[in-house]
């Protein structure tokens, strides 16, 4: 089979050699590998980068249904996670950063939803019904936790939920530092 031209969002030399560890780690089952890692990675890549839905992947990729088999299993074991932690400490190290965030920072965004999904509601400050993504970043701006609500959920009313699970996952991110920030949350 000739090889596919690139996409823009195909992972370089460099950045396949970050990402490589991790999803070679997983083992998605008993069946054949039938396409490479990089190339499943690089289809999940365009789908984030350009939106399309799974069905509408291009043929060159791989099928959408091995593409999504490999993301739903990457999500369940916690290899997004691990990616994203390793490379976050590694960005956080190169700025001159010790490796583990000691301040975070929660915010939301409201996302529209198609009009089939199940679990929506409506932010009426943004006049938006859909979702909310409720994003605890270090103080670099990268990710720490993720939390999905529906549209309708204010900010003060997911902190509760955000911060425990912060703790526990990011325990140099002191009582002081949740003190202030569900302050300033209350105070909005």
């Amino acid at each position: 089979m000739p090889e596919r031209q690139s996409y823009p969002t195909d992972l370089t030399d460099e950045q396949w050699a970050l990402v490589e560890p991790f999803v070679r780690a997983c083992h998605c089952g008993p069946q054949e590998v039938l396409h490479p890692r990089r190339e499943v990675v690089n289809a999940l890549l365009y789908i984030k980068r350009t939106g399309v839905q799974w069905r509408y992947m291009p043929h060159d990729l791989p099928d959408w249904q091995s593409v999504y088999h490999y993301f739903a299993k990457w999500k369940k074991d916690g290899t997004w996670k691990k990616l994203n932690d390793e490379l976050r400490r590694k960005v956080r190290k190169k700025e001159g950063h010790e490796e583990e965030p000691s301040a975070g920072i929660l915010d939301s965004q409201s996302v529209k939803t198609m009009q089939e999904a199940e679990t929506k509601g409506y932010d009426a400050g943004k006049k938006i019904k859909g979702r909310k993504r409720h994003l605890l970043v270090d103080t670099l701006g990268l990710l720490l936790i993720s939390w999905m609500t529906t549209a309708d959920v204010q900010d003060r009313d997911a902190t509760p939920a955000v911060l425990p699970l912060a703790a526990q996952q990011y325990p140099e991110l002191g009582p002081l530092t949740w003190t202030v920030g569900l302050c300033c949350q209350l105070l909005r």
